[in-house]
């Protein structure tokens, strides 16, 4: 470590003294260089006491305008005495084409698509009769538990559970349709 120490003092004296002594062996040449030559001026000619005016050319006359020939108004042909023509008769307006009339046929009878009987549910009785046919209803709901809930005391109160999973709400009657939620929401799944 010391050995580094002084390595750096010896290489900055060293630096040092070889700047200086090359200083002193600067060898200072000088060139004479020529001057260029002052250059030759000519005397410009003053100007002269008289200025020169352009001619004086007098200005074009105007063109003549040639006056027009005066107005006369196109001469008419001899007219014929006055004839009064023959009044046309009035035209009627063209009547349109005769389109016969085709009684519309009667649409044809729809029969309503043939409803298989639907079975019959077992008769509710108590809450323990609505779980059975709850299930199915609201197996495929998010929330489960809550639309058990709801659809058993839909079931218990209206002694009916529509088929399905969903819809037909209309075949258990006025009760199930019409019960509704404090928002105004059907109340029955």
């Amino acid at each position: 470590m010391a050995s580094k120490a002084l390595l750096f003092p010896l290489a900055a004296l060293l630096l040092v003294s070889t700047k200086v002594s090359s200083y002193e062996q600067e060898e200072k040449l000088e060139i004479p260089v020529k001057a260029p030559p002052a250059p030759v001026q000519t005397p410009t000619p003053a100007p002269s006491a008289e200025v020169l005016s352009p001619p004086y050319e007098p200005p074009a006359p105007p063109p003549v305008k040639v006056p027009s020939p005066p107005y006369e108004p196109p001469v008419m042909a001899p007219s014929l005495p006055y004839e009064p023509t023959a009044p046309t008769p009035p035209t009627q307006p063209p009547t349109p084409p005769y389109i016969p009339q085709n009684p519309t046929p009667a649409p044809p009878a729809t029969t309503p698509p043939y409803k298989p009987p639907s079975r019959t549910f077992p008769p509710v009785i108590t809450k323990k009769d609505c779980i059975p046919l709850c299930g199915p209803r609201c197996k495929l709901r998010s929330r489960t538990k809550l639309c058990l809930r709801a659809c058993i005391r839909c079931c218990y109160k209206c002694k009916c559970v529509p088929p399905g999973t969903y819809g037909n709400r209309e075949m258990c009657g006025k009760c199930y349709t019409e019960m509704k939620t404090r928002y105004n929401k059907p109340k029955c799944p």
